[in-house]
């Protein structure tokens, strides 16, 4: 396909991570969470990040994505072997693989549908 002006180029990424130690989780997203607001007590950060997607929130907030220090993880016959999993973590999370997907000319952009986001912006173009 011809690169040309008005081509849409979606980049679709799944990254998956194991929890193996829920206790670990919570703590590394709660100073996480201290971290990105000093102000707060540690006793606050634990009322405030009190669940997985709490958790997960304040991890993107600071990193951008989960186990971000991880080295990246092959799929497949260079890979890790499945079930597997990485046990000394600081923050008990094992990355457990990433993918990316390139998608060209999706009819309409993420910006383009405003605060009404589709029901599911990872459904491909039909």
């Amino acid at each position: 396909m011809d690169l040309r002006a008005g081509m849409t180029i979606s980049v679709r990424t799944r990254r998956d991570v194991v929890v193996v130690d829920p206790a670990r989780f919570l703590a590394a997203a709660r100073a996480a969470f201290r971290e990105l607001h000093p102000d707060v007590s540690d006793e606050e950060a634990a009322e405030i990040v009190a669940d997985v997607y709490d958790a997960v929130g304040v991890l993107l907030d600071l990193d951008g994505k989960l186990a971000a220090d991880a080295p990246e993880m092959p799929i497949g016959c260079r890979g890790t072997p499945p079930g597997q999993r990485v046990l000394d973590r600081p923050d008990g999370l094992s990355l457990a693989g990433e993918l990316q997907q390139i998608v060209l000319d999706d009819p309409m952009p993420l910006q383009d549908y405003g605060v009404l986001v589709p029901e599911d912006p990872f459904a491909l173009p039909s």
